[in-house]
């Protein structure tokens, strides 16, 4: 697959000011941290919800439990990803029965992470509600899931990835649109 970005839609700042943003709509939202849990879905997610803890804690002068999720096994695609698929251990080291958990993914797509994230949660419990923050919705869901905190939103096309890069990970914080050459069908003419 050959892809070339087209497009830089969040700098390092901007990726800081929407976190800052949505730790702030989060604390406003639920009045506090009182019976808040953040977690993250394994890579970017997990890094963003490290993240937003801290500004949280840094708002509030209080820590919120944090936790990741590994989501492969739960996913409704798992035989077409890999033969093998690589599973990390989801951790969440504190009971989330009743508690308000913010689930954190960086971008928002088709709905399915979020479904497979959701069901692996219900595994470990029943939280009072889940909430959903994401840094890039992009549209084109396939199921009915919406975000309740949006870092921005990004219409694409169906050649396009966005590309959320984090320093811990990628060694730059940034988003960007990938433009990926898609394969013309066999028999097709190029007009």
């Amino acid at each position: 697959m050959n892809a070339r970005i087209k497009a830089r839609v969040m700098s390092s700042e901007d990726l800081r000011r929407a976190i800052t943003r949505i730790a702030h709509e989060i604390l406003e939202r639920n009045g506090g941290i009182e019976g808040l849990s953040v977690i993250g879905i394994q890579t970017r997610g997990a890094l963003l919800a490290d993240r937003l803890a801290q500004k949280i804690e840094e708002i509030e002068g209080e820590s919120v439990p944090l936790g990741v999720l590994d989501i492969t096994l739960y996913r409704d695609d798992l035989k077409t990803v890999a033969d093998q698929p690589v599973v990390n251990e989801s951790r969440i080291p504190f009971d989330i029965q009743g508690k308000v958990i913010v689930l954190v993914d960086d971008v928002l797509f088709t709905g399915r992470t979020v479904r497979a994230a959701l069901d692996e949660i219900i595994d470990f419990g029943r939280p009072r509600a889940v909430q959903l923050a994401v840094i890039i919705d992009r549209g084109h869901r396939e199921l009915p899931i919406r975000a309740d905190y949006v870092g921005k939103n990004v219409p694409t096309a169906d050649n396009e990835i966005v590309a959320v890069r984090m320093i811990e990970k990628d060694d730059i914080d940034e988003v960007v649109i990938l433009e990926v050459d898609v394969p013309k069908s066999e028999g097709r003419q190029a007009s």
